[in-house]
This record gives C-alpha cells, structure tokens and sequence, in this order.
C-alpha cells in the first residue's frame, strides 16, 4: 500500500488570535519549529517534539499541528499500532492509530482539538483506512480541565465525532478494564469487506476462548 499524504490547512480563529490547523506536516518542518512548553500529556516537551518529528518520517506517519506563528501549540500523530498491542496482531496496511492527540490548555474550548481531526481527515486517502483510536481516562487532564472522567469522555467522543470516529464495542481487557475507556473507529468509504472482518476479529479475539 502506497500512503500518500495530501498537504491541507484552514485557519481557527479563537479569543488569543488565529492558529492554523495543517497537515501532514513533514518531519523537517516538525524538527524546525518551536514546541511549546505546555505540551506534556505524554512525554517532557522536547522528548514529545522528538518523538513526534520520528512519526512523521514513518511511511505511514501523520502529523497534523496546530501552529501559533513558529510554535506548535497542539497535534495528532496517527501511525500504525504499537507492536505490542492487539490492533497490530493483523498486520493491517490499512489500520492505522490516532495515536496521540494533545492540544495546550490556552486554546482549548476554542474548536481547536475538533478542527485537527476535520483537516485530518479532508485528504481523500484518509477514505482508504480503518482509523482507530483507544481511549483511556487515565491519559485524560481530569484535574486540568475540572472535569470527572464522564464530562471529559463526552468532550472527546464529541472531538472525535468531528472526524468521523464513532464508538465500537471491544473486549480488550484495558479497554474494558474501565467503563470510561472506549475504542473509536472511522471506516473509510474504500475499505473492502475483508478489512472490515478482519477488524471485527481484532476487536474480539477473546470471544473463541468461550
């Protein structure tokens, strides 16, 4: 499978002035700007700005930012699945991960969070994939935002929504290890039928135990 990335942008205008949501964003350009400091979901900024500029060079890596003049101020990655987890068990070309998304506390609320996952997915290829997300309440700003985990799992099924990505049922036992946690998918309108079945089974592989 050849993964083609389309460059596209738009413009957010939020109350601390307008950011530009854009990408695939290549890891020359990543490795060039600044990557602001409040960004530390994941990693220490500089290890995230790191590991993000590596995602971009994978074959299938996306990174789609947010950027306030020179300075990435939020982003998505989305990348095949970790080795080490379920999803990576088909060897799907064509299932790739919302692997990380993270956007700093001054622009959120603002739209911002929702418009990276619209311009994630304006390039047509994206209609080639199964994407995937796994959420888990213990990667989410609880006491940043002042919000309990059902109040910050609405916000993020609703940014999700933004990009196509709807609720499917699992049995991953972290995934279900919290009723919270959740599996979240987008078909793409050129996914064959094959595919599809193939992600059921990823998605209940332990239901043959029985």
């Amino acid at each position: 499978m050849i993964h083609k990335k389309t460059y596209n942008a738009i413009e957010v205008k939020t109350k601390h002035g307008t950011v530009i949501v854009e990408g695939p964003v290549p890891s020359e350009e990543i490795a060039s700007l600044q990557f602001h400091e409040d960004l530390t979901a994941f990693r220490v900024p500089d290890q995230q700005h790191k590991a993000i500029t590596e995602i971009a060079k994978l074959p299938e890596g996306r990174l789609i930012i947010v950027r306030d003049q020179t300075t990435i101020v939020g982003y998505a990655t989305f990348l095949h699945p970790d080795p080490l987890e379920r999803w990576s068990k088909g060897n799907m070309e064509n299932l790739i991960e919302l692997g990380a998304i993270e956007v700093i506390p001054k622009y959120r609320g603002s739209g911002v969070g929702k418009s990276l996952l619209k311009v994630s997915m304006m390039d047509d290829v994206m209609n080639d994939y199964i994407v995937i997300t796994t959420e888990y309440y213990w990667h989410w700003d609880l006491k940043g935002t002042g919000l309990n985990v059902w109040e910050y799992r609405k916000v993020m099924e609703k940014m999700m929504n933004a990009g196509g990505l709807e609720y499917f049922a699992t049995d991953d036992p972290e995934i279900s290890s919290h009723p919270a946690n959740c599996l979240m998918a987008r078909i793409g309108s050129r996914v064959d039928t094959d595919s599809i079945q193939q992600f059921d089974q990823l998605r209940f592989m332990n239901r043959f135990m029985y």
